[in-house]
């Protein structure tokens, strides 16, 4: 059996400069998806890009704003997702602590809509800065497993989770994955085989090469099936500080013959999609 690999783009939207890069590598062939932040004022520019290149973005669920971006607004009324200004806090934790359910589903209801109204069905979802996933609290994932059921969405959750890991979960972490992969399949949301990210800050890197040898290196854990790689490509003017600069050497490795002899070295077929 082979192994096949989703290379999705995350952050289509953010601001001007992210997408305009992510529109680039897209029409040049470097990634085959990308995820949509419906709530950034970005939105409706990055959604027209796209579809010029017949690309259907994914819906990136977004319930918090970026550090760095003036505060983004939901677009729902959902009152326990925002601040006294209305508008989403920037710290994925505690969205996911105050949040409502039944607020958390009217705004991804709304979200949808959104994308459905600018003439783009999406397939897939996941979750923008990891709030519906639990890692640092309340997990948001039954209530949106079942949501994405209802809407015939896949969803970004590994099967195996230790290639994003780096290795296995703690056990109380093991235990929710576990739970939610049941759910999933009980319920024929489709999840990808693996995930794979880079997770280190540019300080821990210390330059472009550590990022792209990290990145190769990575490809050997990937399992039979289709898993994804995502990532955060941006230009360097576009996102200032070292969260830039990180994004613009995900951008290069994009580009990268190394990378991309290395994808072929692997026999890694770059597909579009993790469903069927």
């Amino acid at each position: 059996m082979s192994r096949r690999l989703v290379i999705t783009a995350d952050d289509l939207g953010r601001d001007a400069g992210s997408t305009q890069e992510i529109a680039a590598l897209l029409a040049e062939g470097h990634v085959t998806a990308t995820t949509l932040i419906a709530v950034s004022p970005e939105s409706a520019t990055a959604v027209a890009a796209v579809r010029r290149l017949g690309v259907v973005p994914h819906l990136h669920v977004t319930l918090t704003s970026e550090r760095g971006l003036p505060p983004w607004r939901p677009l729902s009324d959902a009152a326990s997702l925002v601040d006294d200004s209305g508008a989403l806090g920037p710290d994925p934790a505690s969205a996911a602590e105050r949040a409502a359910t039944a607020d958390v589903v009217r705004e991804m209801d709304a979200q949808l809509a959104w994308m459905r109204e600018q003439g783009v069905t999406p397939r897939a979802a996941d979750s923008h800065a990891g709030v519906l996933y639990g890692l640092s609290g309340r997990s948001l994932l039954a209530e949106t497993l079942r949501w994405c059921a209802g809407h015939g969405l896949a969803f970004r959750l590994p099967r195996d989770p230790r290639p994003w890991w780096g290795g296995p979960l703690p056990a109380p972490l093991a235990a929710a994955h576990e739970q939610a992969v049941a759910l999933a399949d009980a319920l024929g949301v489709p999840l990808p085989a693996t995930v794979v990210t880079n997770r280190r800050l540019a300080e821990d890197l210390g330059g472009y090469e550590a990022l792209r040898d990290g990145m190769i290196a990575g490809l050997a854990s990937l399992p039979v099936g289709t898993s994804e790689l995502f990532l955060h490509p941006s230009r360097a003017d576009a996102v200032p500080g070292p969260d830039g600069v990180v994004r613009a050497w995900e951008a290069r490795l994009l580009r990268d013959p190394v990378w991309h002899r290395a994808l072929a070295a692997e026999g890694i077929e770059v597909v579009s999609r993790w469903w069927p």
